[in-house]
């Protein structure tokens, strides 16, 4: 692998944890709506990665492909509450199945891992630049 190909695979890596800390920051902020209906209430989304491999040049390059964004299919919280301005005729109201300890293992674990890539193309470009210089003297 060149060592220009860790910046392509940094970069998707980047890419890959910043769709995870949107997806996250989304679900943190929605963890509290309600809603009249189990249609209309908010579901904790997730991305789906898989690993990617190119072949260019006979050189192998690796990266992160996002496959998608889909919805947590785990219960809903119901609440009976008839008081509620928004409760349904039998008086309950529905709200999200967001786990929010959860999502902020996922924002730190993200943050983290998008940093790791950061120090990544940073090593690999402080070994180009020293590499460029080798021949001055």
């Amino acid at each position: 692998m060149s060592l220009y190909n860790v910046f392509d695979v940094s970069a998707s890596g980047m890419s890959a944890q910043s769709i995870r800390l949107n997806t996250t920051a989304s679900n943190i902020a929605n963890a509290n709506s309600v809603s009249s209906s189990i249609d209309q209430t908010y579901r904790a989304r997730h991305p789906v990665f898989a690993a990617e491999m190119n072949k260019a040049m006979s050189s192998q390059s690796q990266g992160v492909n996002v496959l998608g964004i889909v919805e947590s299919d785990a219960p809903l919280n119901i609440e009976h509450n008839p008081n509620h301005p928004m409760a349904d005729k039998d008086g309950y109201v529905y709200k999200p199945n967001v786990n929010v300890v959860e999502e902020m293992a996922n924002m730190i674990s993200a943050t983290r891992s998008y940093q790791t890539n950061v120090q990544i193309a940073d090593a690999a470009k402080q070994m180009l630049s020293k590499t460029l210089t080798l021949g001055q003297r």
